[in-house]
């Protein structure tokens, strides 16, 4: 594997452990529940995620994963949010269990193609539908960390956990939070 590609795969990864990590002790209800006005939920952006690396490093590839999708979005029937939703039949450590499954798939995608593979995104526009599997890379890793970045903003108000991952909070745990948040606040106010 060439370093750029080595790269890319390496912040993919850490994209799905801080997924990981943020889902990690929670109780079924709170990893569930609806947590923005759009039914944002822990286990679905998960389940999203799961079936997005699917995708992307597995089916425009040719290699579809071995375990079926729960829904088929070709069918108009079908909610069109529908992988946003988390399996109510599989525990969360099953569906974390799938994920990490789902990222083996992909990660071995990358080391057998390699990065000059062509893939096919269907859902892509005419001019950009066949890119390369490290133009996939790119995406798919972009993708990972902005789905991280909503759990780890959903995670510090369900409990307060914060960071990228247990050894990596990125924040002074020091810190006096209540005055930051006063500086933070009168910042605000002063263009009520």
């Amino acid at each position: 594997m060439d370093e750029a590609t080595d790269t890319l795969l390496r912040y993919l990864r850490a994209g799905r452990d801080a997924v990981v990590w943020k889902v990690e002790g929670l109780g079924e209800h709170d990893a569930r529940r609806p947590l923005t006005p759009t039914g944002t939920s822990m286990l679905g952006v998960v389940t999203h995620l799961t079936w997005v690396d699917c995708g992307y490093l597995g089916a425009c590839f040719g290699r579809p994963f071995p375990e079926p999708e729960p829904w088929d979005l070709d069918d108009p029937a079908t909610d069109p949010n529908t992988d946003l939703v988390a399996d109510p039949d599989q525990s969360l450590e099953e569906i974390l269990d799938l994920y990490r499954r789902a990222a083996a798939w992909s990660d071995r995608t990358v080391a057998e193609l390699g990065p000059e593979a062509t893939g096919t995104v269907p859902w892509w526009p005419e001019d950009r539908r066949h890119p390369s599997l490290h133009t996939v890379l790119v995406h798919l890793t972009t993708e990972t960390h902005r789905h991280a970045g909503q759990l780890d903003i959903l995670r510090e108000r369900l409990d307060g956990r914060i960071g990228a991952r247990a050894d990596l909070l990125n924040l002074d745990v020091d810190t006096d939070w209540a005055a930051h948040v006063a500086r933070v606040q009168q910042a605000a106010d002063r263009f009520r």
